[in-house]
C-alpha cells in the first residue's frame, strides 16, 4: 500500500496516540516525552494524526464488508474517532437510524436504543445518559456519528489498525435485530390516516402509506393517491381495483409520486402534467411468510404494504372474523386477498384471546387501514400472524431519492413487470436498445429480479447497430440481491455516449428455482390490454452468445431501463 511522506512522518505520532486512546497495556501516559524537541499536547497533535490518516485510503469494515473514503464520507476526527456518515447507517449496522427534528439521532437495534443529540457529549442509552467520545455532528449538510461510540452501546467489536489506515466493527450478538414489539405510531413513522370511501383504491393508498412511512420522520409528505390510479398506464377505474405492481411500475416509471395538494383525491379528475416530486429507486418484494424479514423491513425502512382477504365492506360493518372490541382481525380460509394494507408494527404477546378465532398462538401484526380514523383504534388495527393471507404479498419502499439524482431515464417498460419470460432455466441474458438524446453519461441501470437470491451482472454496449454488436460488452456492475423487486444499480464507471448514439444496456441474471427469470411488459389482460409495446428495442439470449429478438418469442418489452447524466 501506497503512504504519502506526511504519513510515514506522523506514523510515531499515529502509535503513541492509539497506545493511550485505547490503553494498551505497557503505555504509561507519564512516561510519554516530547516529540522531535517539541511538547505536543493532544489538541495540538490529534488534529495532525486525523489529517494525515484522512489524505490516504481510509477503510472501514463493518461486519465483513468494506466501505472506503474514495466512496462514503467517513473520516477521521480530532478526537482520533472514525465518524460514520448516518445515511449509511442502516445498511452497514443493518439497524434502524432515523434524525428526528433535525439534531437528534436515534439507532435502535437487539435491545439497543441509543440517543444523540447534535453537539452533545453525552447521549441517552437505554434511558440512562452516558458519556460518549466524540458527539453527533453535522458538516455540510451531512449528518455524522462516531462509530467507536456505536460501537460501545450496540455490543459490536471495534478496532484500528493503523499500518492499514482501517477500522473494523462486527456485531457480538447472533440475536434477532428487532424486539418482540415494535410500534411505528410511537416512533412518528407512520403517515396520516386516510379513507379511500367507495372506490377500490387500497393499494394504492397501501403503496403510498408504505412510501410515505418510509421517509418519517426526517420528511413528512402526502401523495397523491388519484394521480396513481389515474396516470398510471394501465386500462383501470378507481372503481376495478389494482395490486402492488401496477403501484410499483408507476412509480419505477417516474410517473408519480405527486403531492397530494396538486392532484386532489375523490374528485374523478387529475393531471396528466404533474412530474414525480421523487424518483423511487428501489422496491424489495419480501418472500411470503417470512414474518422475521418483514419485520426488519418495518423496523429499518417503514411501513410494509400487504394483501389480506377482506370480509367486512366498510368501517361500520362487522364479521365473524373481526372483534370491535379489540379492533383484532383474523381470516383463516381459502379465499384469495381483496384489500391491501401497511404493517406499522406487530407484538409477538398480543394475546390470541382478543380474536374471535380459537388459534394456536399469541401475535399480531398492527396494521393501518385505508378506511379513515373512525375504523378500529383510530385507523389501525391487529391482524393474527395465524391469518392465512396477511404478509404472503409484501412490498416496502426501500430507495427513495430526490429528482435531481440522474437527468435522464431511458425506458420502455411503464407498466413494469407484468410477466416473465426465459429458456426453462435459471438464467437469461436480455439487452434492452435506447438512443441518447444528448452528450452523456450512462451512470446506472435498473430491472426487476422476479426472486430472491438473484445474482445479475451488467453491460454496456455502445454504437450498437444490430443484435452482432452484443459481442462487445463492457461490464459495469455485478452483484446479488437478497429479495425480489425492483432495482438501481449503480455502475462501476460511468459509459459516455453521444448524441444519438444507439446503444445496449445487457442484463444477465441469475434466479434460483426459476424458469423465467426475466421480468417482461406485455398484453397480459383487460388492464394492460393498451400496453405500448413498440417504444421499445429488446434482444435476449441463453448463452450471451446467439441473440434474438424479444418480439420472436413474445411481442414484449424487456423490464430493463437506463439512468444518465448530461456530459
Amino acid at each position: 500500500m501506497h503512504y504519502s511522506k506526511r504519513f510515514i512522518a506522523f506514523g510515531g505520532i499515529v502509535a503513541i496516540a492509539f497506545l493511550i486512546k485505547y490503553n494498551i497495556p505497557g503505555a504509561e501516559y507519564e512516561q510519554i516525552g516530547s516529540f522531535r524537541g517539541a511538547s505536543l499536547e493532544a489538541e495540538t497533535w490529534n488534529p495532525l494524526i486525523a489529517s494525515s490518516v484522512n489524505d490516504n485510503l481510509l477503510s472501514v469494515i463493518i461486519d465483513n464488508k468494506q466501505y472506503t473514503n474514495e466512496k462514503y464520507k467517513f473520516y477521521m476526527d480530532d478526537n482520533l474517532d472514525i465518524m460514520m456518515p448516518v445515511s449509511i447507517l442502516r445498511d452497514a449496522l443493518n439497524c434502524s437510524a432515523h434524525i428526528y427534528d433535525g439534531d437528534r439521532l436515534v439507532v435502535e437495534k437487539h435491545s439497543s436504543d441509543i440517543s444523540f443529540s447534535l453537539d452533545q457529549e453525552t447521549a441517552t442509552v437505554n434511558g440512562d445518559i452516558e458519556k460518549i467520545t466524540s458527539p453527533f455532528t453535522m458538516i455540510d449538510n451531512e449528518y455524522y456519528v462516531s462509530l467507536n461510540d456505536l460501537s460501545q452501546y450496540m455490543d459490536y467489536t471495534y478496532s484500528w489498525n493503523m499500518q492499514e489506515n482501517e477500522a473494523q466493527a462486527a456485531d457480538n450478538s447472533d440475536a434477532s435485530i428487532v424486539p418482540t414489539s415494535y410500534d411505528l405510531r410511537t416512533k412518528n413513522r407512520t403517515s396520516e390516516v386516510r379513507n379511500q370511501g367507495s372506490y377500490g383504491t387500497c393499494w394504492s393508498f397501501a403503496a403510498l402509506g408504505a412510501l410515505e412511512s418510509s421517509l418519517l420522520p426526517e420528511e413528512s409528505e402526502q401523495y397523491s393517491v388519484d394521480h396513481m390510479t389515474l396516470c398510471n398506464g394501465f386500462n383501470m377505474t378507481q372503481n376495478d381495483g389494482g395490486e402492488y405492481t401496477m403501484g410499483m411500475a408507476y412509480l419505477a416509471a417516474w410517473k408519480g409520486p405527486v403531492y397530494e395538494k396538486d392532484d386532489p383525491y375523490g374528485d374523478n379528475q387529475t393531471n396528466e402534467d404533474l412530474t414525480a416530486v421523487k424518483h423511487v429507486q428501489e422496491m424489495q418484494i419480501i418472500e411470503s411468510k417470512d414474518y422475521e424479514k418483514i419485520k426488519e423491513a418495518v423496523f429499518k425502512y417503514g411501513g410494509v404494504q400487504t394483501s389480506i382477504y377482506n370480509a367486512l365492506r366498510s368501517s361500520q360493518s362487522s364479521s365473524p372474523y373481526y372483534n370491535k372490541s379489540t379492533d383484532a382481525y383474523c381470516y383463516i380460509g381459502t379465499e384469495k386477498p381483496n384489500h391491501d394494507v401497511v404493517i406499522v408494527g406487530w407484538d409477538d404477546s398480543y394475546s390470541k384471546d382478543n380474536f374471535n378465532t380459537d388459534l394456536e398462538g399469541d401475535g399480531a401484526f398492527i396494521c393501518q387501514n385505508s378506511w379513515g380514523d373512525n375504523f378500529g383504534e383510530n385507523g389501525f388495527f391487529y391482524i393474527s400472524y395465524y391469518d392465512t393471507n396477511i404478509g404472503t404479498h409484501n412490498v416496502v419502499y426501500t430507495d427513495i431519492e430526490n429528482t435531481d439524482n440522474y437527468d435522464h431515464i431511458y425506458q420502455s417498460d411503464l407498466c413494469g413487470w407484468v410477466g416473465q419470460l426465459g429458456y426453462n432455466k435459471d438464467s437469461i441474458y436480455g439487452a434492452n436498445v435506447f438512443t441518447a438524446e444528448g452528450n452523456e453519461t450512462l451512470k446506472a441501470a435498473s430491472f426487476y429480479a422476479t426472486g430472491k437470491d438473484s445474482q445479475y451482472e451488467l453491460y454496456v454496449v455502445r454504437q450498437f447497430e444490430d443484435e452482432t454488436s452484443l459481442e462487445k460488452m463492457i461490464p459495469v456492475a455485478s452483484g446479488k440481491l437478497g429479495n425480489a423487486g425492483y432495482y438501481t444499480v449503480d455502475f462501476n464507471q460511468g459509459i459516455e455516449v453521444d448524441a444519438g448514439e444507439r446503444y445496449a444496456v445487457v442484463l444477465y441474471i441469475i434466479t434460483p428455482g426459476s424458469v423465467h427469470p426475466m421480468a417482461i411488459e406485455y398484453a397480459a389482460d383487460e388492464a394492460t390490454e393498451n400496453v405500448d409495446l413498440d417504444d421499445g428495442e429488446s434482444y435476449i439470449s441463453a448463452n450471451g452468445s446467439k441473440w434474438v429478438s424479444v418480439d420472436t418469442v413474445e411481442k414484449s418489452n424487456l423490464c430493463i431501463k437506463a439512468f444518465s447524466d448530461n456530459r
